[in-house]
């Protein structure tokens, strides 16, 4: 062979290699930008998993104005029939609080059971669940609550024909849902409150 046809052929097997060793090279950003997606997309699910599980960057203020505003719904209830029993009889406004703040915690577990049974739960899994979603909630619900009615001249000792009564009232409901939704969200994101009972929801 000629040393013209030994150098084609050559340089022929070189070019040769050289597409082969680029396009194994061209092929592995493909191969690593597969993976990297795969990749991705398994780390958007862990983030979902985690975000059904109450990371805090998954919970919204739309989730704990919800939770508060269930939790608000039996406080309510509860509050308006006690401290309309204890106007209605007569009451100082020691009991009647008392009152308003038992039947408050009744009615506001009582929602959350209720669900939960229908679920198919059984009576003290449910208690438990409604323990741990309701209980810190209430109690800043009645706090805040009961005090807003406190410091109002007048409310507790207005009758129940009184104006002032309700509108008290319904002002001191507002302020506890006000107050207690930003703490709802802070429990929900550490999967505490109602993140517990959110599964049965559904």
């Amino acid at each position: 062979m000629s040393g013209s046809a030994q150098h084609v052929n050559h340089t022929g097997h070189e070019d040769h290699r050289h597409r082969a060793g680029h396009g194994e090279h061209g092929q592995s950003p493909r191969h690593h930008g597969h993976e990297a997606r795969d990749h991705e997309g398994h780390g958007h699910e862990g983030h979902g998993h985690e975000g059904h599980g109450g990371h805090p960057a998954r919970t919204t203020w739309r989730t704990a104005a919800s939770a508060t505003l269930h939790c608000l719904t039996g406080c309510a209830i509860g509050e308006v029939l006690g401290l309309v029993i204890g106007t209605a009889l007569g009451w100082s406004t020691a009991p009647t609080i008392v009152l308003a703040v038992a039947l408050a915690f009744f009615f506001g577990y009582l929602l959350t059971l209720i669900p939960l049974r229908r679920a198919g739960v059984a009576w003290g899994t449910a208690i438990k669940l409604a323990l741990a979603a309701d209980t810190v909630s209430i109690i800043v619900m009645e706090i805040v609550d009961n005090g807003v009615m406190l410091v109002i001249p007048g409310a507790m000792d207005a009758g129940l024909a009184n104006g002032l009564f309700w509108g008290a009232l319904a002002f001191a409901l507002l302020v506890a849902f006000l107050v207690t939704t930003p703490v709802n969200k802070w429990i929900i994101g550490r999967g505490r409150g109602h993140a517990v009972v959110h599964a049965y929801h559904h």
